[in-house]
């Protein structure tokens, strides 16, 4: 078995990551900036927000959080889209009433819509990102290659699908409507999965050698799990994401690559 190990990856973007962030303040004085909104008192929003402050201090990027109510929101981004010191605006999801969530996401400037949620956002997607950051870095070829993306999601399988076709690959997207999954994850060279329902994928779905990238999250008895079945870590012939530490690194290593590449945007 070979592990698509995104925590190792994650170590050489962030060290590329930290020499831009200098270089901004060196040549032009700025300082990168990400403003977190959050609505709801959430405590696995609390981890993520806190993973992202860890991470922005690591770069040198600032990364202030703005507990608000709903109500606060629409005007507390006319500000933070006015302000210039400001270059990434995340508005945690979900939100206190999800109701406004698609309202919410197309107020966020799009030079500062970092997690590429608004309709007219200028950025790749963090966890779309993230699976190619992981699969070029470890070789994986896509070149005339069977991809199938489980899950057709707004926030990963949706614009991962564009993303690949825009590059030439050949992609299917199996969903709910799909009558027999098990059939088209056998006939895969590639199976990505991001649906967020734990164990949907078995080790008698995916054929020998396959590449196995697991990008869905959910909880199991309390615990985080992906939508891999623990069985398919038994076989030795395929190349695999770890239980922990496969895209979910990376995602936060591309969020803040947009915040980075939204600074040199703002200066150009």
């Amino acid at each position: 078995m070979k592990l698509l190990n995104g925590r190792e990856l994650a170590g050489f973007i962030q060290e590329r990551q930290a020499h831009q962030v200098r270089n901004l303040y060196q040549a032009y004085a700025i300082k990168p900036k990400l403003s977190i909104i959050v609505t709801t008192d959430n405590p696995v929003i609390d981890v993520y927000v806190k993973i992202k402050k860890s991470y922005g201090a690591a770069l040198g990027i600032g990364v202030e959080v703005h507990r608000v109510s709903l109500q606060a929101v629409p005007e507390l981004l006319e500000t933070l889209n006015s302000d210039p010191s400001v270059h990434g605006i995340i508005t945690q999801l979900p939100l206190s009433d999800t109701s406004r969530t698609d309202e919410i996401i197309n107020l966020v400037s799009a030079d500062k819509d970092v997690d590429a949620l608004g309709r007219d956002a200028h950025f790749d997607p963090a966890t779309p990102m993230a699976i190619l950051w992981l699969l070029a870095g470890y070789n994986v070829d896509l070149v005339n290659k069977n991809i199938l993306l489980i899950g057709r999601g707004k926030l990963v399988g949706a614009p991962l699908e564009i993303m690949l076709q825009h590059s030439g690959y050949q992609v299917k997207v199996a969903d709910r409507l799909t009558k027999d999954l098990k059939a088209e994850t056998l006939a895969a060279d590639i199976i990505i999965t991001a649906t967020g329902s734990p164990a949907l994928l078995f080790s008698d779905m995916v054929k020998q050698g396959a590449v196995v990238v697991d990008a869905g999250v959910a909880s199991e008895d309390g615990k985080t799990v992906g939508d891999v079945a623990p069985q398919l870590y038994e076989r030795d012939d395929l190349t695999i994401t770890p239980v922990k530490g496969g895209v979910g690194p990376l995602t936060v290593c591309a969020l803040f690559e947009n915040v980075i590449r939204a600074a040199y945007k703002a200066v150009q």
